[in-house]
């Protein structure tokens, strides 16, 4: 009997070690935890170099647009940034584009009056090498696509005016503001009537976007004037053209306006245009990629990723200067202050996104070996705002690990911060959507508005001045987090698919994989 208390005491006593190595270990490892996060903020808000990577990309390098010699200029800037954090850094080829560089625009009103008009050369848009003066001409509302083939001589040596004259260049919210509801009510109408008829102009020609330019280009204009207002105070969209040897230039509202109503009223308003862009030929396209290898588990990833591309009306500060800040900011942090990832970590900068996903993508098809072991992706690109949406990307489970993930990040950040699970899986709206195509847990981080749509996206006005770092700071406290909270998982991140909601049209379908367009251009 002495014996059987003996050993069951030794027993009791040998489960109380073991409960309490066990609860040293948990305990121990919320400790690491949290000091890691504990760090993580530190070297964001104490160190940060936001302003600095900020101001060298978008006021020292400028614009990226595919294809142009800014890319790669910001792609040498961006491997050399790493290269000084410690963090190894390369440019993968995947493809060719188009090579262009923009140049000076200069468009001049010479008559009736003499005034400098405000506006640029469309993207990919042919050069004049010399000052071209000529007239302007509104695009006729023929009857039908045979009266227009009739009309067309009449562009012979003249500016084609082409875009719809706004009947106002005030925001809707300036009209809320001020305007009566019966002022308003009148302009909306008249903006309706006039976008109805405009459109119907447009399809009695029977051609496309491409195809008119084209058209108008063979009839001999002297050049295409646009104007692509985007529903704010001075701000326009900045596109591509689709001319091979005539410049097509985009015109602010105000000064299109004006333009537009003197040709309307016959007073013959003359305009000089000198556009000073350079063919590269055809040229490389790549993606800009950095990597801190794991310790652990080095061949399963964890990513970061936003688009490096920009379209060239602005600097491309939004769109997406910003993701592009928030993950080098993070990986900065993270091989900072966890420096030996148990699992790989990777940040892919994206080329060609403004085309098609076109990086991602090929990143997608020529690296399966990371595919198939990803543990998880963060993406962000819709401008400078706080994260506040995240989903689950249509994975039937996102809510277990996720959920374990944001659990680690102070409560200053997630009580802003929407989840949706399981979610929506990603469409082709950003480079995430390449990754949740092929079935791999991909995640958008969706920011707060900003008046991004209307002011900075894809516009002339999408420069430094718009970002707001405190947001920005908060984003690369987040994604910093959560790529650390991935790596340091036990479990591998489950890819079950959910089953979709019905969309109006019936049973939805989770998206099927794009290939990646890896040649082309505006001139084909």
């Amino acid at each position: 009997m002495k014996i059987l208390i003996s050993t069951l005491h030794t027993k009791a006593a040998g489960l109380v070690v073991g409960l309490s190595l066990v609860s040293l270990s948990v305990t121990a490892q919320v400790s690491s935890t949290e000091a890691t996060v504990a760090a993580i903020v530190q070297e964001a808000n104490d160190r940060s170099q936001l302003k600095r990577l900020a101001h060298e990309l978008m006021d020292g390098v400028g614009p990226r647009l595919v294809g142009s010699g800014k890319m790669v200029q910001a792609s040498d800037w961006a491997i050399a940034q790493y290269g000084q954090w410690g963090i190894p850094a390369r440019r993968e080829n995947y493809g060719t584009w188009r090579g262009w560089d923009r140049g000076v625009t200069h468009i001049d009103m010479g008559a009736p009056w003499t005034r400098s008009i405000e506006g640029t050369q469309l993207a990919f848009s042919p050069a004049t090498k010399k000052p071209v003066t000529a007239e302007t001409i509104i695009l006729a509302d023929a009857a039908d696509s045979l009266a227009f083939q009739q009309w067309l001589p009449n562009v012979k040596g003249k500016f084609v005016l082409i875009s719809m004259p706004q009947p106002t260049g005030r925001p809707d919210y300036n009209w809320n503001e001020f305007g009566t509801k019966a002022s308003i009510e009148k302009m909306k109408a008249e903006r309706t009537a006039l976008a109805d008829a405009w459109k119907k102009r447009i399809s009695k020609t029977g051609l496309s976007n491409a195809k008119l330019a084209d058209a108008l280009e063979k009839a001999g204009a002297a050049g295409i004037v646009a104007s692509n207002w985007s529903s704010g105070f001075g701000v326009n969209k900045i596109f591509a053209a689709f001319t091979k040897k005539i410049p097509t230039v985009d015109i602010a509202l105000e000064d299109y306006g004006l333009l537009y109503r003197l040709t309307e009223s016959g007073k013959q308003p003359s305009i000089s245009i000198y556009t000073q862009s350079k063919e590269l030929g055809t040229v490389p396209t790549f993606n800009t990629l950095a990597e801190i290898k794991g310790t652990e588990k080095p061949n399963e990833y964890v990513m970061l990723s936003a688009h490096f591309d920009s379209w060239d009306g602005g600097t491309g500060a939004t769109d997406n200067g910003t993701g592009t800040l928030v993950m080098m900011e993070a990986m900065r942090i993270l091989k900072a202050v966890y420096p030996h990832p148990k699992r790989t970590i990777l940040v892919g900068h994206w080329g060609s996104e403004e085309q098609g996903l076109n990086g991602s993508r090929a990143f997608v098809e020529d690296h399966p070996e990371v595919v198939s072991n990803l543990q998880a992706l963060f993406n962000q690109d819709n401008g400078t705002g706080r994260i506040v949406n995240i989903g689950g990307s249509g994975y039937a489970n996102a809510k277990d690990y996720l959920g374990r993930w944001l659990a680690a990040v102070p409560k200053s950040i997630t009580d802003s911060i929407k989840t949706n699970f399981p979610g929506m899986p990603g469409g082709g709206g950003s480079d995430h959507a390449s990754f949740v195509a092929v079935g791999v847990p991909a995640f958008s981080l969706g920011a707060l508005n900003w008046s991004y749509f209307n002011y900075t996206w894809h516009t002339n006005r999408d420069t430094y001045d718009k970002i707001v770092f405190d947001d920005v700071r908060s984003n690369a406290i987040l994604t910093a987090i959560l790529v650390y909270m991935a790596c340091e998982d036990p479990e591998r991140s489950s890819t079950e698919k959910a089953i979709l909601p019905n969309g109006p049209n019936g049973p939805q379908k989770w998206p099927a994989p794009v290939k990646s367009k890896r040649a082309g251009g505006y001139d084909n």
